[in-house]
């Protein structure tokens, strides 16, 4: 370390000079994203504000620095049996609808507004349904799929920074934030065993394909 008032020389070190690399760039930020969610999770499991009993919070699933983001209000049971959102027959859905529309599913990144498997998802905890504002600023997606009138009125009264209102129009892209789109889509889990429902949902999904088309490519 240099003392206060010093002047430092040139470096002789060939690292000092070099600047670094993109790759290097990009695997810093992942790993910064890791130990930040790791932190959450123990954060979320710790957690005591919600009557949940035994059983243990449901957390995200996905990459650390997903370009699109998931999101819905509670879990199913399957989701509560294996502690992990979107696994089941919403997770199966899903990953046949990314084959569908040529997207990637390792872009993809997952999680819930209740992550607490309590019998009324309305009744959480403020403090723990805030917490997703903290995991939208970690993994930084280009876009956030809201699915359900609940999911988006919890988004919409977080607050998040520079964010505005998204708008219950199904299939519409729109801008949340400066840097985030968003699409808003019925629930899942409500669309899986009604075939009007399935279309409906379809009819505003599939505008994920023409928006992830759209990507620049990094």
């Amino acid at each position: 370390m240099q003392a206060r008032g010093a002047r430092g020389g040139p470096s002789k070190k060939p690292s000092a000079l070099m600047p670094a690399t993109d790759d290097e760039i990009r695997e810093k930020y992942l790993e910064r994203a890791i130990r930040e969610l790791n932190a959450l999770t123990r954060e979320i499991q710790s957690c005591d504000l919600c009557p949940r009993g035994n059983l243990m919070p449901v957390l995200g699933s996905g990459h650390p620095q997903a370009d699109i983001f998931m999101l819905k209000q509670a879990p199913t049971t399957a989701e509560i049996e294996e502690g992990v959102a979107f696994y089941g027959r919403a997770g199966n859905a899903l990953m046949k609808s990314f084959k569908r529309l040529g997207i990637d599913p390792l872009v993809v990144y997952g999680p819930l507004c209740v992550k607490c498997p309590i019998g009324e998802p309305d009744l959480a905890a403020q403090e723990c349904v805030a917490r997703l504002a903290e995991e939208l600023a970690i993994v930084q997606p280009k876009i956030l799929v809201v699915m359900g009138e609940p999911a988006l009125r919890i988004l919409n009264g977080l607050n998040v920074p520079l964010s505005r209102p998204i708008e219950q129009r199904e299939g519409e892209i729109q801008a949340f934030t400066p840097t985030i789109d968003s699409l808003y889509v019925p629930d899942i889990d409500d669309s899986l065993d009604e075939e009007g429902a399935k279309q409906r949902f379809w009819r505003g999904f599939r505008m994920l394909g023409t928006w992830y088309e759209d990507l620049p490519p990094y």
